[in-house]
Formats: structure tokens, C-alpha cells, sequence
């Protein structure tokens, strides 16, 4: 109700608002969790399962749940490229996602060679400090002027629905 508050006052469309719910907090109350996404969803409000891989999600939850997005945790992400059996769960999360018509976010990215990893396996946004911190909307602004990314992926930008954050980039057309 509070959502449904705040969005009328402030006339923003709730197809502009993404929330990010942490895996572990959907498993506390799986049931009631359910109840309170598909109420977010039916107001056309984005929903994305942040942490994703920690929080021992039940493919019967995940099978059931109105989300559009999963961001993989970045404790698999970072080790990715050093240790196989964080690749084989990343590599096996975005197929998952891409399977049950979701979006895969992979959160953590800190280095050209796990950006460049993930893209390969097929991974559609990543977020990380090797893109950008988070900034203030003026600091954000001057950073989508002079990024390598802003200017190197501004097809992939508009192909993407200008779907890119102060530390979050598309790494995959659509």
C-alpha cells in the first residue's frame, strides 16, 4: 500500500520502479513473500531477486514467483575465473534464468576478464565496481558523458531499452 501510495503522489509510472528483494528475506516468509510480489507485479512493477545463489531458494519457489530479474550473487561471480565450481554455478544460474524467461544480472564484476566471461556465457547485465561505483545523478550524468562504456556500447544502450546504472551495464543485445 505504501508503494502504491508513493507511486500516485509522485506520478511515476510503476514500470519505472525495479525492486530488488533479497533472496534470503523471500525465504524467511516464502508464502507471504509471494503474496507481496504478485502485488507489486500487478502494478507493473519490476521485481528482481538480488543475492541470488545464497539465500537456498527452492526451484518450486522460483518456479512460482512473478520475477523479471535474477542477479547472481557476487561471491560466485568474483571466483568465477579461478575456481570451476563457482563457473559451473554461474554458467548454470543464467541458463536457469534464460530457461524460465528471466533477465541475469551478475553483480560483483570487478575486471575486464569477468565482464568478457560473462558475456560469453551469455549473461545479460552486469554490475560492478570495474563499471562504476555508485554515484550521485549529477556524478551520473558526467560519467554516461565520458565512460568507455556509455560511447563503446551505445548501440548495445539502445538496443537495451537504456537499461544502464551508475554501476550497472548491459553486456548483451536484446
Amino acid at each position: 500500500e505504501n508503494i502504491m501510495t508513493l507511486l500516485s503522489s509522485s506520478g511515476l509510472p510503476a514500470n519505472y520502479l525495479e525492486l530488488e528483494i533479497t533472496e534470503s528475506a523471500i525465504m524467511q516468509e516464502p508464502e507471504r513473500a509471494l503474496e507481496i510480489l504478485n502485488k507489486l507485479d500487478k502494478m507493473g512493477i519490476k521485481l528482481s531477486i538480488d543475492d541470488f545463489g545464497t539465500g537456498y531458494t527452492s526451484l518450486s519457489h522460483l518456479n512460482t514467483m512473478p520475477i523479471d530479474e535474477i542477479k547472481i550473487d557476487m561471491s560466485f561471480v568474483r571466483n568465477m575465473l579461478d575456481d570451476n565450481n563457482n563457473m559451473l554455478i554461474v554458467q548454470s544460474i543464467i541458463k536457469l534464468a534464460h530457461n524460465m524467461g528471466y533477465e541475469v544480472v551478475a553483480e560483483g564484476v570487478e575486471n575486464s576478464a569477468l565482464l568478457e566471461s560473462l558475456a560469453g556465457e551469455g549473461c545479460d547485465t552486469a554490475q560492478g565496481k570495474f563499471i562504476g561505483s555508485p554515484l550521485e545523478a549529477e556524478e551520473f550524468e558526467q560519467w554516461l558523458e565520458s565512460s568507455a562504456f556509455s560511447r563503446a556500447n551505445e548501440k548495445l544502450i539502445s538496443q537495451s531499452q537504456n537499461k544502464i546504472y551508475s554501476e550497472v551495464i548491459p553486456i548483451q543485445p536484446k
